[in-house]
């Protein structure tokens, strides 16, 4: 039997990178016309692998809308293969739900054409995702291609150190932590080893010659796959002509046509017995570390941040509540959701969310992160007067100001939230603007205090009583402006529980005092503390945190570090004899910003000063496109300097020591990190990560060269060991490091290029100006204890929502839990609503890697249906949890 060569023509199609969007979407606006004329003429052409992503069709018919039907057709007839995915995203930098709509999404997208490709694509995904296999296999696929994050080995039969990363054979088992497993496909010769494939004679033997030894290296079968393709490649025309005479000149091989669905069919029917198996994430572990692309974590900090609170907004604020005011109004916002969820989307693919393009790329990425956000705030604001309009309140005195404070996330919550509280208006229907806001401003202050639906004070600080400006916009009538008396509230919330709600109201009256606590913050700023937690400023401007709970104190923490970065948007690289600028060796002040029983804040500054750039060699050597291993540059001898501010919060109710760094920043060619040193002596440390907390190796392996070993997180890492450990949140810095005992949390890494094939100025990338981080801190006790903790930093990332209301009746309970989940490792990702039958999903994972029980109730529960990743039904729900277990369960309501 001849030996197969499978040729797939493709394009890799990166939305935007190296040049705006709209000249890489014209460049598609060619590659599409000049496809469906092939199509049309040519009756060899098999097909087209549209690079698994359904926008492409959108950025097409956008121009070409007259083309839809020939699209349509294309499609039907096989000849254009599209889907599952919307887009092809970075899977380690966007989150979790946002992982899973890009496949639920892109596969409503594809079925709206025809039968997508069933295939996990990730051709140029920056490393992959441990649980890939059991999304793919929740979301009916079976099969992953990619092009990272596995070394492989070939005819050398090299045996190595750890094998769970690397294959003899260019096909492969991959197994994830929960023991899910699907069959693999590695590029191992690039997504474009058959690309451009000659139609003369003489180069049709020499690439031929060479192309076919390089594919045989790594083929575990006699099916050989060729991708005739490449980023931004157009469609090979004469591709029929290229395959007839590779046929006469190589009759021992059979050469066609192909796509993915035959290919993949024709491999899995032959796999021999000695395939091996890959587990977890994939991520380059057994190379020499330099070309992870894992700084690309770090790489324009501000999109990370962009990113991370429009997925809270979307995720954890707005579909809950919409899905809480569905029961009132028998609507849920599914379209406008789509949209924003698609809008944001498109800022996903690996060379955006990266911020691994030109600058260009990078601000058109802004408009959309902003449209994106204020869909979700207008529907979370709909939802929440629905909510609040059904409210009953009328158990408050009368002239009370009530107000509704909402715990949208999945855990317990503790914390405080400040809102402003109308006291009265003057609509300007009732005279001068100027006038009115006079009168309100002349009237009598007042005493207040907080109360709930029991009468019971409870902590909180009322400001003083401001006028201003403001609107209303019903939907029923023109607009109502206003001018408006108010006082702002900070109230404690304490261990709230998960997606409930609780009302208070403001009512005149002094606040009880003789409160048993102190003030959080004494000793002229240098002492914080509350019931959990004490946190000292040392001599040297580091601080020290006791847990009273595990009475573990932890010394010299939030160092900061600034070193030289000579690499590119994709890769750090510090000069050759750098030595790290610390903050322990400037000088600091410490000022009291706020202090009171609830709430202590206080504002350390360091006054740092650092290299201005790098020195000259630098801009030399990349104009000549230099390999950032080799460069010489240095850091320029010029200081300038470098002041970070950093305000220190802690409440009276919560554990954790949250930070707010703010930096001015006019330097260059550097990076910025925060430390902090511990006395834990672990072999391998957990952060958070795509549905799993994964747990990585803190050494490298012995083919590492790369001095770093950046890694990716979510919203926290974790270093501990059996007596305590330390759990790092953060809100939008996805990158870290671990060494020698130091967590180390990247804050901004300035670069002036975006590096890979050529050079790209980037001067934007430098990050100038006022940039903002924050960060918490939270000390546990055992292991066991860690999970909490871990909790906490997902709630953490979410805001309390709070709604202020009337004095009226309703149908909903002035305090009330929505939905019970008896599961303390169960971490949710998502509350919404099916598209079909608006039913309750409920989404989230095992943070452990053991079996745990999970209970979900809800009041006028219905069915309990176990869903897969495309809410379909496939099972019934067990009250357990599996290790690392992906569960979506669908509430149905009683008839």
């Amino acid at each position: 039997m001849k030996k197969k060569v499978h040729i797939i023509s493709h394009s890799h199609w990166d939305r935007e990178w190296y040049m705006a969007y709209e000249q890489h979407h014209m460049r598609l606006i060619l590659l599409m016309d000049d496809l469906l004329e092939l199509i049309e003429k040519d009756p060899e052409f098999n097909s087209f692998h549209l690079d698994g992503q359904t926008i492409i069709l959108d950025d097409y018919l956008e121009v070409r809308p007259e083309r839809r039907e020939a699209v349509k057709e294309a499609i039907a007839n096989g000849k254009l293969r599209i889907g599952p995915f919307y887009i092809l995203q970075d899977a380690f930098l966007v989150s979790s739900e946002s992982n899973t709509r890009n496949i639920l999404i892109g596969m409503a997208e594809s079925k709206k054409w025809g039968d997508p490709v069933m295939l996990g694509y990730f051709p140029d995904t920056f490393g992959n995702m441990g649980q890939t296999p059991q999304m793919m296999l929740q979301s009916n696929l079976d099969t992953a291609a990619f092009g990272r994050g596995v070394k492989p080995v070939g005819f050398d039969n090299e045996v190595l150190e750890d094998n769970h990363y690397s294959s003899h054979y260019s096909e492969m088992f991959w197994e994830g932590p929960d023991k899910s497993k699907i069959f693999g496909l590695l590029f191992a010769n690039w997504y474009s080893n058959g690309n451009e494939i000659p139609t003369q004679v003489e180069a049709a033997k020499e690439f031929w010659t060479q192309k076919l030894l390089d594919v045989e290296k790594f083929a575990a079968t006699d099916h050989y796959l060729m991708m005739n393709g490449v980023d931004h490649q157009p469609v090979q025309k004469d591709i029929s002509k290229g395959i007839r005479l590779a046929n006469e000149l190589f009759p021992e091989y059979e050469f066609i046509h192909s796509n993915f669905t035959d290919y993949l069919d024709s491999v899995q029917k032959e796999l021999p017995e000695s395939l091996g198996t890959v587990y977890g994430e994939l991520k380059s572990q057994e190379t020499d570390g330099w070309f992870t692309l894992a700084n690309t974590a770090s790489t324009r900090v501000y999109l990370k941040q962009w990113n991370t609170r429009v997925s809270r907004q979307l995720e954890n604020i707005t579909e809950p509540l919409a899905a809480i005011a569905q029961e009132l109004t028998g609507e849920y916002p599914h379209d406008q959701l789509d949209y924003a969820w698609k809008t944001l989307m498109q800022n996903h693919p690996h060379d955006s969310i990266c911020g691994c393009s030109i600058d260009e790329v990078h601000r058109e990425m802004i408009p959309r992160f902003e449209k994106a956000h204020e869909v979700g705030k207008y529907l979370a604001d709909d939802a929440l007067m629905t909510i609040t309009d059904n409210i009953d309140t009328s158990e408050f005195p009368e002239q009370a100001k009530p107000f509704v404070v909402f715990n949208t996330t999945g855990t317990h919550k503790s914390g405080t939230i400040t809102l402003d509280i109308e006291l009265e208006r003057k609509t300007f229907a009732e005279g001068y603007p100027a006038k009115l806001y006079q009168e309100l401003e002349e009237t009598p202050a007042f005493d207040y205090k907080v109360i709930d639906t029991n009468g019971k004070e409870h902590p909180a600080t009322v400001t003083e009583e401001n006028v201003r400006f403001g609107y209303d916009l019903p939907k029923e009538r023109f607009r109502i402006p206003y001018m408006q008396r108010y006082v702002s509230v900070t109230l404690e919330v304490e261990n709230m529980a998960a997606f409930s709600w609780e009302t208070y109201a403001l009512i005149k009256g002094k606040a009880k005092v003789g409160r048993k606590e102190a003030p959080i913050v004494s000793n002229q700023g240098n002492l914080l503390e509350n019931k959990h937690v004490k946190l000292e400023i040392t001599e040297n401007g580091t601080l020290t945190v006791t847990s009273k709970a595990s009475n573990k104190k932890v010394a010299n923490l939030l160092v900061f570090e600034d070193v030289g970065d000579i690499g590119n948007e994709y890769i750090f690289k510090q000069p050759k004899g750098d030595q790290a600028l610390l903050s322990t060796h400037f000088p600091f002040k410490v000022e009291v910003i706020e202090n009171s029983e609830l709430l202590g804040k206080v504002q350390l500054t360091h006054f740092m000063k650092v290299p201005k750039s790098a020195d000259n060699r630098l801009a030399k050597e990349q104009q000549a496109v230099v390999d950032f291993r080799y460069r010489e540059a240095q850091r320029a001898e010029e200081l300038i300097p470098f002041t970070i501010k950093t305000i220190i919060s802690l409440d009276a109710v919560s554990g954790h020591v949250e930070f707010e760094t703010h930096v001015d920043n006019q330097a260059e060619d550097h990076r910025l990190r925060v430390l902090f040193p511990t006395d834990i002596n672990a072999e391998e440390h957990e952060a958070d990560s795509i549905y799993e907390v994964v747990k990585r190796r803190n050494k490298v392996s012995r083919h590492w060269l790369n001095p770093a070993n950046p890694q990716h997180q979510h919203a926290f890492v974790n270093l501990h060991t059996q007596e305590y450990g330390l759990t790092l949140t953060n809100f939008g810095l996805n990158e870290y490091e671990i060494f020698n005992q130091t967590i180390a949390i990247t804050l901004l890494r300035s670069v002036g290029e975006l590096g890979d094939w050529g050079y790209f100025a980037t001067p934007e990338a430098q990050c100038k100006g006022h940039q903002s981080f924050h960060y918490a801190l939270e000390i546990h006790g055992q292991p066991a204890t860690r999970y909490k903790t871990y909790q906490n930093a997902h709630a953490w990332q979410v805001p309390f929502v709070a709604q202020q209301t009337a004095l009226h009746t309703g149908t909903l309970p002035a305090n009330k839990q929505y939905i019970t989940i008896d599961g303390e490792h169960f971490a949710v990702t998502a509350l919404k609503r099916r598209r079909h039958d608006n039913n309750l999903v409920l989404r989230g994972y095992n943070l452990a890697d053991q079996e745990t029980d999970l209970v979900i109730k809800k009041n006028n529960q219905g069915k309990l249906s176990l869903l897969n990743l495309l809410e379909e039904e496939v099972g019934q729900v067990e009250d357990t949890l599996k290790p690392y277990e992906i569960r979506t369960v669908g509430i149905s309501e009683e008839e």
